[in-house]
């Protein structure tokens, strides 16, 4: 297994804590990001949409952070993080989603303006942000995880974002139960974390 990776990508860093939590070996591919590395011919074949995490298991490629997650839960039967049943299934994908939507249009496109200087419109990804832990933080008031009574990769796939949220202007300071989701899930057995976490 092969993973292309950029360590300051949150996307990228989902896939390395996943793997890692599993204890599951791989190799990992640096990318030089701001080279543009992640959009040459080679990186091209790999993923036609030159974005990275990329993630490569014999002939499978696959190229989006919860898709790679899912994959890993299934190839290695960890039911505890992904569960099977419809309804446990459903749950946990739909905070799958809010990482690729609310989330990413939120705190992760104010810290790719602030960090990264991405020309995006600043007001309205703080704004979206605001929105977003909002309606976390009254999620998490009166539960320990996102679903289930316990970690999955909803959790995983959700905490980088908000974690780096400081990192595109959005404090935490007022959103005490997402605050305490964060400790919990950094003290996971074999937690690794990545720069500003």
């Amino acid at each position: 297994m092969e993973l292309y990776d950029l360590e300051l990508s949150g996307n990228c860093y989902k896939v390395r804590l996943f793997l890692a939590l599993i204890q599951q070996p791989y190799t990992l591919r640096s990318v030089d990001f701001l080279e543009g590395e992640h959009k040459n011919e080679e990186s091209i074949k790999r993923n036609v949409f030159g974005e990275i995490p990329v993630f490569i298991d014999g002939d499978l490629i696959l190229r989006d952070s919860q898709a790679i997650l899912v994959y890993l839960a299934r190839k290695f039967d960890r039911t505890d993080w992904y569960p099977t049943t419809p309804a446990d299934e459903a749950k946990v994908v739909q905070w799958l989603m809010v990482a690729e939507s609310e989330i990413a249009r939120g705190p992760n496109d104010a810290r790719l303006h602030d960090k990264f200087g991405y020309p995006l419109d600043i007001d309205l990804a703080r704004s979206k942000s605001t929105r977003i832990l909002d309606i976390l933080n009254k999620h998490l008031a009166n539960r320990d995880w996102l679903e289930l009574d316990r970690p999955t990769i909803a959790d995983l796939a959700c905490f980088p974002y908000v974690a780096l949220s400081h990192e595109g202007g959005v404090s935490l300071e007022s959103y005490p139960a997402i605050q305490s989701w964060i400790e919990r899930i950094k003290a996971l057995p074999n937690f690794v974390s990545m720069p500003e976490i």
